[in-house]
């Protein structure tokens, strides 16, 4: 089992930067990606980002190529979203999560455990 617990969003003016942190633990080692995800009231979860755990390989969504970044840190089993020039519609609740198994990395089935994420707004 894994737990997550995100941590780094508030507000921010548009053009500005957060970054966001996703503490894991428990058994990480058998996890196959960290994952973070958006969620607006009313709608589907959005793939964000992705980082494999054993290898390192990053994933992320057209929206956030050339602005985000994804990392880890496996001494601290904690992945970051390092979020730039954002917009307001990036203003969401923005969750990690571990995924197990086969499907897709931008589908949010394969992943098991989430946190209960944090929220990101963007407003002047």
């Amino acid at each position: 089992q894994v737990q997550l617990v995100e941590s780094g969003g508030g507000l921010v003016q548009p053009g500005g930067s957060l970054r966001l942190s996703c503490a894991a633990s428990g058994r990480t080692f058998s996890a196959d990606a960290m994952g973070w995800f958006r969620q607006a009231p009313g709608k589907d979860r959005e793939f964000v980002a992705a980082i494999t755990w054993p290898g390192g390989s990053m994933y992320l969504a057209d929206f956030a190529k050339g602005r985000f970044t994804i990392s880890r840190d496996n001494a601290k089993n904690t992945v970051y979203l390092q979020m730039n020039n954002l917009k307001p519609e990036d203003t969401d609740v923005y969750s990690c999560a571990a995924k197990f198994g086969r499907g897709m990395i931008e589908s949010s089935y394969p992943y098991t455990n989430w946190g209960q994420g944090t929220q990101v707004t963007v407003s002047s």
